[in-house]
């Protein structure tokens, strides 16, 4: 299929950007990698009347460090997010969350801010970056602010970012020395949605799990935090995150939960002590 007719704006700065989502408001839709909204155009189950191409912004394509913490443009691909050395080395986590993605040709033109935006709760970053305790940083003309992930997802595929707000960074903290962190996920095939997977960063005295394809969002599983933190065995601090998922989910899609969870936890646990 083919998209509806809509207009077409590509701007050169965030600043440019900014200016055209506070002229057309609800009208005009960003356009990242494409990956996620060029399907739903082609479908027609989007029909913005302007699409506004950020592409060409190139001063938001950055992965960098400042001060010990990760700075993630919002239109850094997601292959080069995979590749970076810096990212291997300090936040582990994004390299193998962005790996799962899709496929090469996919997360060549994907970007981190596209699938954050888009807020699929089975996308793999948002669920890693919520477990890393990642910051979101929009901008508008009427200024700026800082969300955590819990503020800045709302529900299936939305988030807080107002029809004249651009998602500008993403910034990660670091990790303290013998963290230890892991994904893992099913999926029927290879490079299709996971029904099911687990993000956890284990430190000394604090941990985060975090749940895709569980519910409306990336889910935090508190009590499972909790109680691993406790001293509670993994398997009982996997039956308590497999406890948050949405009750419509089913026995499988919970039984699923619960051993990608073990799973994760024991791979999270033998990277720390190593």
């Amino acid at each position: 299929m083919k998209p509806a007719p809509f207009a077409y704006e590509e701007p050169r700065s965030a600043e440019e950007a900014v200016g055209l989502l506070a002229r057309y408001g609800d009208e005009a839709k960003v356009l990242a990698g494409g990956q996620s909204l060029i399907p739903l155009l082609n479908f027609r189950l989007a029909r913005p009347e302007r699409l506004v191409d950020v592409n060409r912004i190139d001063d938001l394509a950055y992965i960098r460090r400042r001060d010990g913490v990760l700075h993630l443009g919002a239109l850094a691909r997601m292959a080069a997010l995979e590749r970076s050395p810096l990212v291997a080395a300090r936040w582990p986590l994004l390299v193998e969350a962005a790996r799962l993605v899709g496929h090469p040709q996919i997360r060549s033109r994907g970007t981190v801010g596209g699938s954050v935006a888009h807020a699929d709760p089975a996308a793999e970053l948002p669920a890693a970056l919520t477990a890393l305790g990642a910051s979101f940083h929009l901008t508008s003309q009427r200024g700026t602010r800082t969300l955590a992930a819990e503020e800045f997802f709302i529900t299936h595929l939305t988030t807080a970012l107002e029809p004249d707000e651009l998602l500008i960074e993403i910034t990660v903290p670091p990790l303290p020395p013998r963290t230890g962190t892991a994904i893992v996920e099913h999926a029927r095939v290879h490079g299709d949605f996971a029904l099911g997977g687990t993000a956890v960063v284990v430190e000394a005295g604090r941990a985060s799990i975090v749940l895709l394809a569980a519910g409306p969002t990336p889910l935090r599983a508190v009590a499972a935090e909790e109680a691993l933190v406790g001293g509670a065995a993994v398997d009982e601090v996997a039956e308590l995150a497999a406890g948050v998922m949405d009750a419509t989910r089913g026995d499988y899609r919970r039984a699923l939960a619960r051993e990608l969870t073990r799973r994760a936890l024991v791979l999270a646990h033998e990277r720390a002590a190593a």
